[in-house]
């Protein structure tokens, strides 16, 4: 799950999963003991094996009740949603009390089941309700010291990114417990620094601690939960007052309600009310060949300056002397300074000319800076950027990434500033739908009048349209119906996308273009299955070195992995082998049994199979759980072809790939 672990000193078992326990022993307790300062900072705990053993127990036990999982991992850095009360009333954070807590939470914990399926040290489980599809599985990492959102900094929104990016294979969405009076800024700090995002990241806290028994913090946690491990929405997001936002939209308008944070200038992507509404069709998605990755580096040198009547000369000055990089300038109404303040204009002339970038943003809550009268336009001929809409977060945290890219020069990164890149701003959108929406034409025939009606006929019509394009191999159909208002990842009643029956088609000019106009290769349908899933199934290699490419991994317990594999090696199927293999199976993967592909392939006298898994340079040396090597079983079952190749004394070594 994590090869490295930032600023962590206080690890009981209490948030520690079995499988990880079984997985690190030894070194979790070196771990404690090496942690001795508050200083964030790297710790190497484990080995290439131990990594391999870890991927193979980190999705535990399989369900009994045959629900399925959807696991999340809660990053716990502090702020108020955690803290308790001690004997004065006075609320304060402690270590380890969190998880403690939650275990005793019927609303956050259902004990019975938890305990039947993982045993008492396993990880949170969610009570399931009627109509869940998943059962939420979730891990809590909490942060040493917990930290104070005042205190946040950049090395903080570093640690959480690493964290997120070790993690990432291994679950389906990402929770951030963290205080409220930063948390905008930490949040459109990720937005930018988490790059070709596919899963949901969302942060969230509370005004009042979870456990008080007056809290909003039971909610928005609850919620925050749900959301990650059952909706794919692949942005970093803020849950509060029963809205899920996007990030680096967001901004704290309130100390003490709890509708805390608003978006001001982009609708919520989604409401949980009585039932979570998800508006699609306002998801930022990635559309490029890429896989998830993390840029951990950022500029300092950058700063907020606010206009203000009588602002000084000299103040301006200081603030716009080396070694600040960038600037966001909070100006008055539509992008205006005083229009007889050549003064200030000039000092802004100066430091653009010498590389400073300088973006103009409003002071209101809504609108956007629009250029519209002298003064901006002032500011725009000495060299000022318009930041249109974004807020003083996004604009500043932004402004930290794009200056770290070392690979951009100053115009270049002027020009980046200005283009929407996580959906910070509305400037440069895509062009808006077509006049006649397609499903609004439909609704006119069939003379559908009611929203809930319309909204159905939307999620029937296009999935079928898609899916007819993609069996077709009608690329300009797919980009049409993508004009008239399509949700490319959206489901059909088997929770079956388009990229789905592309993958199983094996058209890979069709799958590269679902992928380039958004498809997500992560989305699980009702069978639990990926993208990736139906690739292997079909063996279409060049797909799964695409969806690979674009971030998409094995997932899953690896016995079941494991036993897929043993039934290819069983019959002799070495191009499923091989599927498995471009996949990054790790195939010396056990099943259930303790067997391994090459205990099957002896068993079964396949050659070909044999020969394919040592080329490979798998563990001959594994024994299942009646203590039989593969070579055993060759001899036991008489297979003279599968002994003559096992009986050879050159050492095979052991697999380096890994189950995902």
């Amino acid at each position: 799950m994590l090869n490295k672990l930032n600023g962590y000193r206080d690890i009981t078992e209490d948030i520690i999963s079995e499988a990880f326990l079984e997985a690190y022993g030894d070194n979790i307790h070196r771990l404690i003991g090496s942690m001795a300062t508050d200083k964030p900072q790297l710790v190497a705990v484990n080995s290439e094996s131990d990594i391999r053993q870890l991927e193979k127990h980190t999705s535990g036990h399989l369900a009994p009740e045959g629900v399925l999982d959807g696991r999340v991992l809660v990053l716990y850095t502090g702020g108020t949603i955690g803290m308790i009360r001690n004997d004065d009333g006075v609320l304060v954070p402690k270590a380890n009390a969190f998880v403690k807590n939650l275990r005793r939470y019927p609303n956050m914990h259902d004990k019975k089941y938890a305990e039947e399926r993982f045993g008492s040290m396993g990880p949170l489980v969610l009570p399931m309700t009627r109509g869940d599809s998943r059962r939420v599985i979730y891990n809590v990492l909490e942060y040493s010291p917990l930290c104070d959102s005042s205190n946040m900094t950049m090395d903080n929104w570093i640690a959480i990114a690493n964290d997120i990016q070790q993690a990432y294979q291994h679950f389906d969405g990402f929770v951030v417990l963290h205080g409220t009076d930063t948390l905008s800024y930490t949040a459109s700090a990720l937005s930018f620094m988490l790059e070709a995002l596919g899963k949901i990241v969302i942060l969230t806290g509370s005004q009042v601690p979870i456990f008080d028994s007056r809290s909003d913090g039971l909610e928005n946690f609850l919620s925050s939960l749900i959301i990650a491990a059952s909706y794919h929405i692949p942005e970093v997001c803020v849950y509060f007052g029963t809205k899920l936002m996007r990030a680096n939209r967001t901004s704290k308008i309130s100390a003490t309600a709890f509708n805390a944070f608003d978006s001001p200038n982009f609708p919520p992507l989604a409401k949980a009310n009585s039932k979570i509404e998800v508006d699609y069709r306002a998801i930022f998605r990635p559309c490029t060949l890429t896989k998830f990755c993390v840029h951990a580096n950022l500029n300092r040198n950058v700063g907020l300056l606010r206009i203000f009547p009588s602002i000084t000369t000299e103040l301006v000055r200081a603030f716009l002397q080396p070694s600040i990089e960038g600037v966001v300038l909070e100006s008055y109404g539509a992008g205006n300074i005083p229009i007889n303040r050549e003064d200030l204009v000039d000092e802004f002339r100066k430091a653009s000319k010498r590389g400073v970038i300088i973006v103009n943003i409003t002071q209101c809550a809504t609108g956007c800076v629009m250029g519209l009268y002298e003064p901006a336009k002032q500011l725009e001929k000495a060299g000022v950027i318009s930041g249109y809409d974004m807020t003083p977060e996004a604009a500043l945290t932004k402004l930290a990434y794009v200056l770290s890219k070392k690979e951009w020069n100053t115009d270049t990164r002027r020009k980046i500033m200005q283009i929407n890149l996580r959906g910070e701003l509305s400037a440069g959108r895509p062009p808006s739908l077509q006049d006649v929406d397609l499903v609004e034409a439909v609704a006119r025939s069939l003379r559908i009048s009611s929203s809930a009606e319309f909204a159905e006929l939307g999620t029937i019509l296009f999935p079928a349209m898609l899916n007819a394009a993609v069996i077709a191999k009608d690329l300009a159909k797919l980009e049409s119906l993508k004009g008239y208002g399509a949700n490319i990842t959206q489901k059909n009643a088997d929770g079956r996308t388009a990229l789905h029956i592309a993958c199983c088609e094996g058209d890979l000019n069709v799958v590269q273009c679902l992928l380039r106009m958004g498809a997500s290769v992560h989305i699980k349908d009702r069978f639990d299955r990926t993208p990736l899933t139906d690739a292997l199934e079909y063996d279409h290699h060049d797909i799964i070195k695409v969806l690979l490419q674009c971030g998409a991994h094995l997932h899953g317990s690896g016995y079941l992995i494991g036993e897929k594999m043993c039934v290819a090696a069983a019959v002799g199927n070495v191009k499923r082998l091989k599927s498995y293999h471009i996949a990054n199976a790790d195939l010396s993967q056990i099943e259930f049994s303790g067997r391994t592909p090459l205990h099957y392939a002896a068993l079964h006298n396949k050659p070909q199979v044999i020969k394919f898994l040592l080329e490979h340079r798998v563990n001959t040396d594994c024994k299942d759980k009646i203590g039989q090597t593969p070579l055993d079983l060759a001899r036991a079952a008489g297979s003279a072809d599968a002994v003559s190749l096992l009986s050879d004394p050159e050492p095979t070594g052991s697999s380096v790939k890994t189950a995902g």
